[in-house]
């Protein structure tokens, strides 16, 4: 066990915490400062060759250009088309004959609009879609942004299609139908609370439940039982899908009967005009998922793998079935039949390319930072050394595990793939069931989202808040410490009094 090396991979975490939360520095400025101190200790104390730094940045700023920053300036994109054909006001009007109560609306957009986005596209877009479209609303941008990102937390474990969980499946050698219930069991307990906290957040605390406690708790377990038993008994693919489409239909329902006062209707027309960008960009994101298998072949022949780093995995760059470039192709023909010309479709673009400016070098240098800190071992030695200080209470922290992965590379898959065989090493060390700490680091992984650079970075850029990073991250903290908190003691109980047997 050498602390040395554990407290110095501590420092490109702990420097970018103090730039953003503490110093209250851009994330556009803080990112590359952060890269540059990474790189420089990379080289000097894990010995990192310049040629294999060189790569991993490359390969970093690379991921993070596409698909990562294509996502973000695609659902930018189709925001301002929405605005500029008038689609968003007409989502506005409907929204609002069903529900005019802004917790309501949290509940819809951010919960189970925003885990139906992170379902069958994931990558950015269920925060930046619904942050865009609350602050459309009126909601304070600010708000709109950290309440975006508490929301997109627990969709994320089965995410674009189940993703994470399929992976970490096939990288540990684990069952996926019980590795994905036990994830789901994990994760129920936050699916119910976080509905709750989304009101009080909106509504300013527990006296904002009055009069919503039962669409609440119905927003929370329409989302909770659908995923848990389509994870037991159908597999990673389905669960955050079929539960957030029992949630928002719960919701939906349960909205329109409460409000008894605005009872108007809209023609087909006008709903289709309304919700035409987002109806497009579902169609073409489900239409070349794997849930279509013909179409998603066939569109992943146009790909390009570029290997950047010798002896590790080339990098594919898939140009149509990726989510970003999914919804830049439905945002233009949906312009087009707006009769929008190809010029003011173009224009519109170009805006966009330029508002989201300083979004660039955070991406790149976040993805770059965690792509130089995997490769060097920083990562790894973090994560054992951390197993080896710990011991015995090991599975307390287990999920705190899963959140370092994500808060560093912004993704769960990436946590997961990363630490995902340590978690079942140490759990055959300790006796424990190997399935219950995978899936607690991908459960641990969830909470990390909300804090990752990159994904502040793509709230930031959805809400015109682009400097900020660090006021929401300070807002955002809190939460994700009280998560990781309760999960871990949750999985460590289990585990130490070998409760997981009856799961």
């Amino acid at each position: 066990m050498d602390l040395q090396t554990f407290f110095i991979a501590l420092i490109p975490i702990v420097l970018l915490m103090l730039m953003l939360g503490v110093w209250k520095i851009a994330a556009h400025i803080a990112a590359p400062i952060t890269l540059l101190i990474t790189a420089i200790i990379a080289a000097l104390y894990w010995e990192m060759p310049l040629i294999k730094l060189a790569g991993a940045t490359a390969e970093g700023a690379a991921m993070g250009l596409w698909p990562i920053m294509i996502v973000i300036v695609a659902a930018i994109f189709s925001y301002n088309l929405a605005k500029e054909t008038g689609s968003m006001q007409k989502i506005t009007t409907i929204l609002e004959s069903i529900t005019t109560d802004k917790r309501i609306q949290v509940l819809i957009l951010a919960w189970g609009f925003g885990g139906f986005l992170e379902a069958v596209a994931g990558y950015g877009t269920a925060v930046a879609i619904p942050a865009s479209i609350l602050a459309a609303l009126g909601f304070n941008p600010l708000f709109a942004a950290v309440i975006s990102l508490i929301a997109n937390t627990v969709p994320t474990a089965f995410g674009a299609i189940g993703i994470p969980v399929s992976t970490l499946a096939t990288l540990t050698e684990l069952d996926p139908n019980r590795l994905s219930a036990l994830v789901a069991l994990q994760l129920t307990p936050f699916i119910i609370l976080i509905p709750f906290v989304l009101v009080m957040m909106t509504g300013g605390g527990f006296k904002a439940l009055k009069g919503v406690f039962g669409i609440t708790l119905a927003s929370g377990l329409g989302f909770a039982i659908p995923q848990y038993l389509a994870a037991r008994y159908l597999g990673p693919q389905l669960p955050a899908l079929l539960g957030s489409l029992g949630s928002l239909t719960v919701t939906v329902i349960i909205a329109k009967m409460m409000n008894k006062e605005n009872k108007q209707t809209f023609t087909a027309k006008f709903q289709w005009e309304a919700w035409r960008p987002y109806m497009l960009i579902l169609i073409c994101i489900l239409g070349a998922s794997t849930l279509v298998p013909p179409v998603y072949h066939a569109l992943s022949q146009f790909q390009s793998s570029i290997l950047f780093v010798e002896g590790a995995k080339p990098l594919t760059f898939k140009w149509i079935a990726t989510p970003g470039a999914l919804i830049v192709i439905a945002t233009i023909f949906a312009g087009i039949l707006a009769k929008l010309s190809f010029r003011s479709i173009g224009s519109i673009f170009w805006r966009t390319v330029k508002q989201l400016g300083k979004s660039f070098p955070t991406v790149l240098s976040i993805v770059a930072l965690a792509k130089v800190m995997s490769y060097s071992g920083m990562i790894t030695d973090l994560a054992g050394t951390l197993a080896i200080i710990t011991g015995p209470i090991f599975p307390y922290i287990s999920p705190l595990i899963g959140t370092l992965g994500t808060f560093v590379t912004g993704s769960d898959t990436s946590s997961n793939i990363l630490f995902g065989k340590l978690q079942t090493e140490i759990a055959g060390s300790l006796n424990t069931d190997p399935y219950w700490l995978a899936a607690a680091n991908t459960s641990g992984a969830t909470a990390g989202k909300m804090i990752s650079p990159q994904s502040i970075a793509v709230a930031t850029s959805a809400t015109g808040l682009s400097g900020m990073e660090g006021k929401i991250f300070g807002q955002t903290l809190v939460f994700c410490l009280v998560y990781v908190l309760i999960l871990g003691i949750f999985v460590g109980l289990c585990s130490t009094f070998g409760l997981v047997k009856q799961f």
